[in-house]
């Protein structure tokens, strides 16, 4: 079966986000090792990644993941933004390996008028680079799908692939499967054969075997809209039938599924609970139920 998890708080220690996901019976989890909004962080002590590594082993959590910062662009055609986004994506592969982490789940970045070849271009050799400092790593990048908002790129399986392709160690990354990004970006999800062809063109374009990870969002936001605004499962644009054939979906059944979804609703009802327990749901439905 899938292994479910949400992306969760370290306030107050890295090791809270375990004990977050203990409590919601989670098999995984996703968290920052450090403040999203920042270029630097407090350095990572001995101590603390000891204390986490042994808090994740006792859990039993698989997949431990983390994302990267927000403010880094590895496609960025300013030499100055550039240079600093090598730096800060080095350091958070540093903290990542620290941890004892599966995965790094990262953004492309933005070409920011340079344009699509040029940004891929500069993406690839950021991630040579990286790869060069950081040799013998175990933790696996993951270049996440986005929605295409403005110059982003990742919104199309083409630029997924043409990454991949062009890194030289390759098999040092893989690919996080966003629902409500690949959604926004235009690729259909909602219908049986609308489902069946997205795979079908990702696993073509990319390859189904390079899919690490999910992040599992409904989107509120349409189909092809470009806008990346996350939804309760089933409460979106993408609708709960998507979701029930991803987390019963045979080539699936091993693949971290990870909830990014708002953490409370209007009336300020926690919602990792309710989200995760539809997932789980799905797995536990009759036949008859899952092909509806």
């Amino acid at each position: 079966m899938p292994v479910f998890g949400a992306h969760l708080s370290v306030a107050g220690g890295l090791t809270n986000a375990v004990s977050a996901a203990v409590g919601l019976e989670c098999g995984t989890v996703q968290l920052f090792t450090k403040n999203a909004s920042t270029w630097a962080g407090k350095p990572l002590a001995d101590a603390d990644a000891r204390a986490f590594r042994a808090a994740v082993r006792a859990a039993g959590l698989r997949f431990p993941t983390a994302h990267d910062s927000y403010l880094i662009n590895l496609a960025s055609p300013d030499d100055r933004l550039y240079r600093k986004s090598i730096a800060a994506f080095a350091d958070e592969l540093d903290r990542a390996e620290a941890l004892g982490l599966s995965y790094l789940v990262s953004h492309p970045g933005a070409h920011t008028g340079s344009g699509v070849d040029a940004g891929v271009a500069r993406v690839v050799a950021a991630l040579d680079e990286v790869h060069a400092r950081c040799v013998g790593y175990k933790v696996q990048v993951l270049i996440e799908t986005t929605a295409g908002q403005g110059s982003c790129l990742g919104a199309t399986f083409e630029e997924i692939a043409a990454i991949l392709d062009g890194v030289d160690d390759s098999d040092r990354l893989g690919v996080c499967f966003d629902t409500c990004h690949a959604f926004a970006a235009g690729y259909p999800l909602a219908a049986a054969d609308d489902y069946a062809a997205t795979f079908g063109r990702f696993d073509d374009l990319v390859g189904l075997d390079r899919l690490r990870l999910f992040h599992v969002n409904d989107s509120v936001k349409g189909l092809g809209s470009r806008v990346d605004r996350h939804a309760h499962i089933g409460q979106g644009q993408i609708g709960i039938d998507a979701f029930r054939r991803l987390v019963t979906d045979p080539r699936f059944a091993d693949r971290p599924m990870i909830l990014e979804t708002p953490k409370e609703d209007a009336d300020g009802r926690a919602m990792d609970p309710v989200n995760l327990g539809l997932l789980r749901g799905f797995l536990t439905t009759t036949p008859a139920a899952r092909a509806g």
